[in-house]
């Protein structure tokens, strides 16, 4: 860096009066060069720090997801669901942190995913998979913060842009079709897109239509565990027989329990006894829920774009922009596990799960283990998932005089989630002896052996029901274990953002100073609901008489194709036929079938009334009201040309959260809270030489809390200790101070070195804590007291609060450069290449009774990250090889069950395209997505890394054409 600095300062001294205009001389070239001249062009032209991708043309987007493109831009990262950039994280600081703009217009588009990757989206976070990258010609990453640009986020702005048919000229007309191939799924999906616009010969008026559709079928699959846990000292495990923990020499009957459904009761024997004592140990964790599964993918996505655009007058610009996007999927799990680990003795109990054999390694995870008594189950769930995103957006441009511009902008942004079913079903063995799970050779995918076939219908898996008695009282269980299960949670989420802004433009003093002022307005809605069964698996009964086993099941083969799983993993194992069991069991009539004349058991679906259901019914309304003034100016100083940004933001926040108490078995509970901030901006560029830009900026910003935080939904407890546990209206936002250099050399043509440094300090973060503060303090109304209550009683209130946050710094090196200088065999190569490194670390609260802490990094922050490309492009043949690497994040802290963390490992991404341009009209393209069949490896503990997902989605090749008219 030193050099580049040195070799840009060296000529400066060599100027005594610098050019009028220093703008970038712009070589008209075409292909991939030419989207990233005229992206390095806009880094270069913003007052700002920003990073652009842009669209050579319709279809040609760097990558088939949005996501995936911006993982290219320096400092951000992706996360990925099912195998697809899902979420980003823009220096540290995850999707929450982040705010979208679509074409101007704040946007939160939010589905669902696999609970592993944070299942439904109920959050502030933006979900890039719902949308066709077709659809958008370029994406901007506002990393420094400007008065104009409305408040909420610490991270980055992300502006995407669709296209306009001023942006083109005269007619066009283009059409895209590709064809996927999946090797782990080997099925191939069509991916298809076109584009008309036309514009009248004076450029008065110009429409353009544009859509895309793709569909994806894709399989995933591999290991996981759920969590890990602490062994028998979690409860619900018993030793050999004759065998206390305590005592290992005394005999008691009750240590495990009867022996139920007749398992047979093994003698004891110092191994044994041995092994349990060694896995008894409070340092020792075992897997939960060991598994291998599959995941069944199957994703329709259509992306619709409208824009007219209309010039009444000279100085007068009105452009009506709609973009329309639908994602319909459903969703698949089979996973055949072993439940007993899972479940303590309070948990409907598994006291006769015993240790016959175990090995840990030195930092208490567990090697290898033997045990008889467990529970095998084959789970498999379905869902139906959909998300529905409507945006409409008017704009108007209007010179007023010679020296104002008024621009106005009014859109509204819908995103309609909606998961109408999500059904788990379950076959059960019980009480399996001789069941091991072996770690030794592969600690992400260990070896399991069952003591039968699991793919044989008959040998041991089956529906556990309550058998139906003819006389006498009908139980709801069975003693010492739990029944198959029927689990239903239907769904949904709905996020609006209705927005109004005006702006005006006063040039004060042509190309030296101008004025801009403006206002906005923003209605934020949120609502969420779910519903679930009554009674999960508690009240469900034999199959009728009449009703064979066999015909409730069916199989899942080929599990496994390529992945090199241990020898006598199971390829194939019966699952429930869903459909077959819904039949029989009419489990979608809301309604109770309980006892021999009712029928098999109770499906009453309930919302508000159910415990477990209840803390996702809530909604949350902001109103945001911001005015802003802010100078922009270009002016020399010493001789060295400067431009930037000055001014500052002053934005009211009014909110109002809803959420159900569990008094009276769902007491719907409404509290408003408002704040205000001022929120000053500076950004500055000084050109030191023509081609060498240093860049300041620093800023107040604010990000909101996150939705589930504000929820006033919990309970009061007002006899014995006086408790509240529940979300916090009250909060006040994430609030940081930023500051940002950037030093940037743009030493040729497409050729730019770049390093920035950053750091934002954040004042506040939100964690859980137990405080005693009085009821009237609390937001929550005095309905839910007795009447013999005042408001002045001290709570004992567990909440999330404002706490101290900390400061998270690092840097970005940049580097861009065509290999111009080679021989004409390497001329038309070149790379793009970055390295981001941050720091930041959190206190993070052990437990909110606890002034015990841990101290880690902040969520879903990779310490480091690069990316780099090589790319040949002669105008007619261009190819491009990209990889990027995020290193591990952490993604919960503290972790579940005794766990210090919960998070992420390092994940290495490679892909390649070629294109061939037969002629003018025709384009050939080839791509390859994931070449390397990375895993989704997730792991629970900093120590021991144990795995807790380690699935695959195998590789994707695309073959296709451009045919433009």
């Amino acid at each position: 860096m030193a050099l580049a600095i040195g070799a840009a300062y060296a000529p400066a001294y060599a100027q005594s009066t610098p050019p009028a205009a220093q703008e970038p001389t712009t070589v008209v070239v075409t292909g991939m060069r030419a989207a990233l001249e005229s992206a390095l062009n806009k880094k270069r032209e913003d007052n700002g720090i920003v990073d652009v991708i842009k669209a050579e043309d319709m279809g040609k987007f760097p990558d088939t997801n949005l996501a995936e493109s911006l993982q290219r831009v320096p400092g951000v990262v992706i996360d990925r669901d099912a195998g697809e950039g899902r979420s980003i994280t823009v220096r540290g600081l995850g999707q929450d942190f982040t705010r979208v703009r679509i074409n101007g217009i704040e946007g939160l588009a939010t589905t669902g995913g696999t609970d592993s990757s944070g299942g439904a989206n109920r959050s502030r976070g933006f979900d890039f998979n719902v949308f066709p990258s077709e659809l958008f010609n370029s994406l901007t990453v506002r990393k420094s913060s400007s008065a104009d640009v409305d408040e909420g986020s610490l991270g980055a702005t992300v502006d995407l842009q669709t296209t306009r048919p001023f942006d083109l000229k005269g007619f066009n007309a283009t059409v895209m079709a590709k064809g996927k191939y999946n090797d782990l799924s080997r099925k191939t999906d069509p991916r298809v897109g076109f584009l008309v616009s036309n514009t009248n010969a004076d450029r008065t008026l110009g429409f353009l239509v544009s859509g895309a559709y793709s569909k994806r079928q894709v399989l995933e699959e591999g290991f996981s565990t759920v969590r890990w846990d602490n062994g028998p000292s979690s409860g619900g495990w018993c030793a050999p027989i004759g065998v206390t923990p305590a005592n290992p020499t005394t005999s008691t009957a009750t240590t495990c329990g009867p022996a139920a459904q007749g398992v047979p009761r093994l003698p004891a024997s110092a191994a044994a006894t041995a092994a349990y004592n060694e896995a008894s140990k409070a340092e020792n964790f075992v897997p939960r829920l060991p598994r291998y599964g599959r995941l069944t993918h199957d994703q329709d996505r259509l992306g619709l774009t409208g824009s007219f655009q209309w010039r009444p007058a000279r100085g007068s610009l009105l452009t009506f922009d709609m973009l329309y996007s639908k994602l319909d999927a459903t969703r698949q799990e089979d996973f055949l596990e072993a439940i007993s680990f899972s479940r303590t003795a309070t948990q409907g109990g598994k006291p006769q799960t015993s240790v016959v054999e175990a090995q840990f390694a030195p930092n208490g995870s567990l090697l290898y283990g033997k045990f008889n008594g467990v529970d095998i189950r084959a789970e498999s769930r379905y869902d139906e998932l959909s998300t529905t995103f409507t945006q409409p957006t008017l704009t108007l441009e209007q010179d007023i005089g010679d020296s104002l511009r008024l621009l106005a902008k009014v859109g509204s942004a819908k995103s309609k989630f909606r998961n109408p079913v999500q059904t788990t079903t379950t076959l059960d063995a019980l009480n399996v002896n001789g069941y091991t799970i072996d770690f030794r050779q592969n600690d992400r995918m260990p070896s399991i052996t069952y003591p039968f076939d699991p793919a044989n219908p008959g040998a041991a898996m089956g529906i556990v029901g309550v058998p139906v008695v003819t006389s006498g009282t009908q139980p709801a269980s069975v003693t010492n274990t739990t029944t198959s299960e029927i689990r239903i949670r239907p769904q949904g989420a709905t996020n609006t953002n209705d927005v109004g802004q005006v702006d005006l433009v006063w040039e004060a003093f042509p190309d030296r100073l101008s004025f801009k002022t403006g206002a906005n307005y923003k209605k934020y809605t949120f609502d969420s609901y779910e519903f679930r069964r009554v009674n999960q698996g508690d009240t469900i009964f034999a199959p009728a008489v009449g009703t064979s086993m066999a015909s409730l099941m069916t199989t899942i083969s080929g599990f496994g194709r390529g992945q090199s799983l241990p020898a006598g993993t199971p390829t194939s194992w019966v699952i429930p036929d869903l459909n077959a069991i819904a039949k029989a069991y009419d489990i979608y009539c809301n309604c109770i079938k309980s006892g021999p004349a009712g029928g098999p058991g109770d499906f009453t679906l309930s919302s508000i009334t159910n415990g477990n259901a209840r803390g996702n019914n809530r909604s949350v309304t902001e109103e945001d009201k911001g005015i802003y003034l802010m100078g922009e100016f270009t002016e020399e100083l010493g001789g060295i040309p400067l431009r930037g940004n000055f001014g500052a933001r002053y934005v009211r926040t009014a909110m109002s959260a809803t959420g159900y108490q569990s008094a009276g078995g769902g007491s719907q509970v409404t509290v408003g809270n408002d704040y205000s901030d001022v929120l000053p901006s500076f950004n500055v560029a000084a050109n030191l030489t023509k081609d060498f830009i240093v860049r300041l900026a620093a800023a107040k910003v604010m990000t909101r809390p996150q939705l589930g935080n504000l929820s006033p939904g919990g309970t009061v407890a007002t006899t014995g200790t006086l408790t509240i546990t529940s979300g916090n209206p009250l909060l006040k936002p994430f609030r940081a101070k930023t500051f940002d250099t950037s030093f940037e050399w743009y030493h040729g043509k497409n050729a730019f070195i770049g390093l920035g440094l950053f750091q934002k300090n954040i004042g506040t973060y939100i964690q859980s804590l137990r405080t005693n503060v009085a009821f009237k303090d609390t937001g929550l109304p005095m309905s839910l007291l007795p009447a013999n209550f005042n408001g002045e009683e001290i709570f004992q209130v567990t909440a999330p609060v404002n706490t101290d946050g900390g400061k998270l710094k690092g840097f970005e090196l940049n580097f861009q450069q065509p290999f111009t200088f080679l021989p004409s065999w390497g001329r038309n190569f070149g790379t793009l290449m970055n390295y981001t490194f941050v720091k930041s670390k959190i206190e993070y609260l052990v437990s909110p009774t606890s002034n015990t802490t841990i101290t880690d990094d902040l969520l879903n922050l990779s310490p480091r990250s690069w990316n780099t490309t090589l790319y040949y492009d002669d105008g007619k043949f261009s190819a491009r090889l990209s990889a990027s690497q995020r290193a591990s994040f952490v993604t919960r802290v503290p972790g579940q069950n005794n766990n210090d963390v919960e998070g992420k490992n390092k994940s290495t991404n490679v892909d390649i395209s070629f294109s061939y341009k037969v002629n003018d009209k025709l384009d050939l393209t080839l791509e390859g997505v994931n070449l390397t069949n990375e895993p989704n490896d997730q792991f629970v503990s900093r120590a021991r890394n144990s795995v807790v997902v380690n699935n695959v989605t195998g590789r994707e090749f695309l073959a296709g054409l451009r045919y433009k008219f």
